[in-house]
């Protein structure tokens, strides 16, 4: 039990602040700080529209967010409006004080328009809405707002996901964050993390506990071949303790095969099986009693062909090692992994030795490095140990109802579509 040789960061779409350091059969989590919760967006009255065209009727105002002549905003900043009276809002072009047009999307649901990208800081923006009221009329509104200049204390953030990279079934889509964003921010926070699949698949995310995480999946496993894109909107986002979301982050990344994994203490052995079809079952040696292997679904979080773990600071002489490991897969942040064991091979599928890790043979652990990917899953039933939330993308190791229970916003029967 304990730490191992750093590896590579399997970080997407962008840098992440914290790297997947490279553990063996150990627990070496870390508890991050807490950071604070999004300010509210004011609403006002902006300059009602006029037509040059004596045939048409004047246009009736609407209140615009944000406010006119307002300043400071951030670069996260939605374009919202009130029609009085009701209705809605039909079109809206935001352009820079240069004279250059805002691209953005309106939420389907109506309550804001969201450009596609952030805005620049310290820029001067004016945003033009129009709308049909109920009333019959038709509603336009004018708000000139600046932006604020770029904050000096921002949160760090991370997206696992790389853009044209092929993933397994029970790949989540995972935001990172450090340090960790507190309960009362998570809804506003969340708004801002755009996930849409085609074909399309109902979804819903779910918060670690401590705010470090946040997990995006699906009732079931993605369908093989899904696209999958992803859009972190927090560039320049507001806390309430004076930070902000560093940048925006994206990626759009492709499901693969349909590939399986599942491990039977009782019986010692892998079951594989590829698009729902038993391919090969292998023989297995789990985690003995003093460091059992974790019972729970985790999925493939990285894959190292050759590495090295080293466990030399542990306090337990017992538990001190160096040794070159082949084709590691890595399942926990603890440390878990399916990895060649050839010294195990003479009690693989009789007897536990490990020290976490799911050992198979040489052979065997060549064959499933060569057909696995990273986000397939593997169950392991039966062990001493359940998995803890958190340790590993532990997103599938929960039922639906327990999952849509960790979101910070309602989530539908059955789960949310797309924001767009």
């Amino acid at each position: 039990m304990g730490r191992f040789a750093r590896a590579g960061a399997m970080v997407g779409a962008l840098v992440l602040t914290a790297s997947l350091t490279l553990t063996g059969c150990g627990d070496d989590q870390k508890k991050p700080a807490f950071v604070a919760g999004v300010q509210g967006e004011p609403t006002a009255t902006a300059s009602a529209g006029t037509t040059d065209d004596p045939t048409q009727p004047a246009l009736s105002p609407l209140r615009v967010s944000p406010a006119d002549r307002s300043a400071g905003r951030p670069v996260s900043t939605e374009i919202s409006a009130h029609i009085p009276g009701g209705g809605k809002v039909s079109k809206v072009v935001l352009t820079a004080a240069n004279g250059k047009a805002v691209e953005g999307r309106m939420r389907r649901d109506g309550s804001s328009w969201v450009p596609s990208a952030p805005l620049k800081y310290a820029t001067r923006y004016t945003a033009t809405v129009s709308g049909a009221g109920t009333d019959g009329r038709t509603h336009q509104g004018t708000s000139t707002f600046t932006t604020m200049a770029k904050p000096k204390s921002m949160i760090g953030s991370g997206l696992y996901l790389f853009t044209g990279k092929t993933y397994g079934v029970a790949m989540p889509v995972v935001a990172e964050f450090s340090p960790g964003i507190p309960k009362k921010d998570r809804a506003a926070v969340q708004k801002r993390m755009f996930v849409q699949t085609d074909p399309p698949q109902p979804g819903a995310w779910h918060w670690l506990y401590n705010g470090t995480q946040a997990y995006y999946r699906a009732p079931e496993y993605w369908q093989p071949g899904t696209t999958i894109t992803v859009r972190l909107a927090l560039a320049g986002i507001p806390l309430s303790n004076g930070r902000y979301g560093n940048v925006d982050r994206s990626a759009t990344a492709k499901i693969g095969r349909s590939f399986e994994m599942k491990v039977d203490n009782a019986t010692k052995q892998m079951t594989v099986y590829e698009n729902g079809s038993l391919v090969r079952t292998l023989p297995v040696s789990l985690g003995k009693k003093s460091t059992p292997s974790s019972s729970g679904t985790m999925v493939v979080m990285e894959k190292k062909e050759q590495t090295v773990f080293d466990t030399r600071d542990e306090p337990d002489p017992d538990n001190q090692y160096l040794v070159e490991i082949d084709f590691a897969q890595r399942l926990t942040w603890g440390g878990e992994y399916i990895h060649a064991a050839p010294w195990s091979e003479g009690v693989q599928g009789r007897r536990n030795v490990s020290h976490g890790c799911v050992n198979v043979s040489m052979a065997n652990g060549r064959w499933l490095f060569g057909r696995t990917l990273v986000g397939d899953p593997i169950t392991v039933r039966g062990t001493e140990r359940k998995l803890v939330p958190g340790n590993g993308w532990t997103a599938w190791n929960m039922s639906w109802s327990e999952f849509v229970a960790g979101s910070a916003l309602p989530v539908p029967a059955g789960g949310a579509g797309p924001a767009f």
